[in-house]
């Protein structure tokens, strides 16, 4: 175990390596640029690869690619990259392909404020590309999480055989602090086919994965298939695949699904996640502090959503803090007993204290 003060994004670049990341596959985009350069400069070293690709659609490609090849893959990218990426999402989510998206969010639309933080890419996440399907995300509030949630990005993947995305903001990738670089993190590695069969599923509805060049005969497709991965767009195949892909996912809501709270059964509560939650946590106190009955649930995964957190809130007022105009308060609102107002800020700039406790 060794500590480090570094920048956030190198704290993700130090968790992939950890997890046992072989293969990056990017373009450059500010602000995630930072973890693009690092795993350039140290992948070789480890006998990994490192590919800059000509655009970000080539980038998500890669990854997809080189998975499938036996690598831990993974790319980083911010609003704009993610955009492009989300075709190529939706095969790799048909496809049950392990890899890891970091999206180092920005202000946005277009072009928007490449400097500057935002929250507006959560439900990209969710509803970006096309189809159902249902994705893992994480969202880390300080540069030690960035090096632990990349791990945890990696077990997930997997784990589930799925892309697993890893949300930070401009914020928290360039922010520096200490790091824990722990030697003692379990580290998942997928499941390969025994007795050279390329179909075995194991209790959690996820599929063994066969590593191409390795002599098992192997189909990949987006279209719809069937077990043994061969076109099969029936509506009853249909049904099952996609209720699989879904279900492996929600079916271990348990497993994956990660929050921390503070005075839970306060009348008022902020569900917060990512980097206002540090201000959120910083307010809290204060109020209670003062006397206020007020606490605090941070999401560590936002998705799969912890509905039944939500639906069991004794409080009576909800507050949601975010970093857009509103997009996680409506997964709030589907699931409260109560009144949730959202607190929305744009332009690049953290919530203030004063600006919070104006809600209380």
């Amino acid at each position: 175990m060794k500590t480090e003060f570094i920048q956030g994004n190198m704290a993700c670049v130090e968790g992939a390596l950890k997890a046992g990341c072989m293969f990056f596959g990017g373009y450059p985009i500010t602000p995630s640029t930072e973890i693009a350069e690092g795993m350039a400069k140290k992948l070789p070293k480890l006998g990994g690869y490192y590919c800059q690709m000509e655009d970000e659609i080539a980038s998500m490609a890669s990854i997809i690619g080189a998975s499938w090849a036996g690598s831990k893959s993974m790319t980083a990218t911010s609003g704009p990259g993610i955009s492009l990426m989300q075709e190529n999402i939706g095969y790799a989510f048909m496809t049950e392909t392990p890899c890891v998206l970091v999206n180092v969010q920005r202000g946005g639309p277009s072009t928007g404020q490449p400097t500057a933080a935002s929250q507006a890419d959560i439900m990209q996440t969710k509803w970006g590309s096309h189809g159902d399907y249902q994705p893992i995300v994480l969202v880390p509030s300080s540069v030690q999480e960035m090096y632990d949630f990349t791990i945890l990005a990696f077990n997930y993947s997997e784990k589930y055989r799925t892309p697993v995305f890893v949300m930070a903001d401009e914020i928290l990738g360039h922010m520096r602090e200490k790091v824990v670089l722990h030697d003692d993190i379990k580290i998942v590695d997928r499941v390969t086919p025994k007795n050279n069969d390329s179909n075995n599923e194991n209790d959690n509805m996820v599929p063994t994965m066969p590593v191409f060049g390795e002599g098992y005969k192997t189909a990949v497709t987006g279209l719809t298939h069937n077990e043994k991965g061969y076109p099969d767009v029936s509506a009853e195949t249909h049904d099952k695949l996609v209720r699989r892909l879904s279900n492996k996912i929600l079916e271990n809501k348990d497993d994956i699904i990660l929050y921390e709270s503070k005075n839970i059964d306060a009348e008022t509560i902020f569900v917060c996640y990512g980097t206002p939650s540090r201000t959120v946590k910083y307010t809290v106190d204060s109020l209670m502090a003062e006397g206020k009955d007020v606490g605090y649930i941070r999401l560590k995964t936002v998705f799969p959503f912890p509905d039944d957190l939500i639906k069991n809130l004794k409080a009576s007022k909800i507050l949601v803090p975010e970093m857009n105009l509103g997009q996680v308060v409506g997964e709030v609102m589907k699931y409260a007993n109560c009144e949730v107002k959202l607190i929305g800020k744009i332009g690049g700039e953290l919530h203030k204290p004063e600006e919070l406790k104006e809600y209380i």
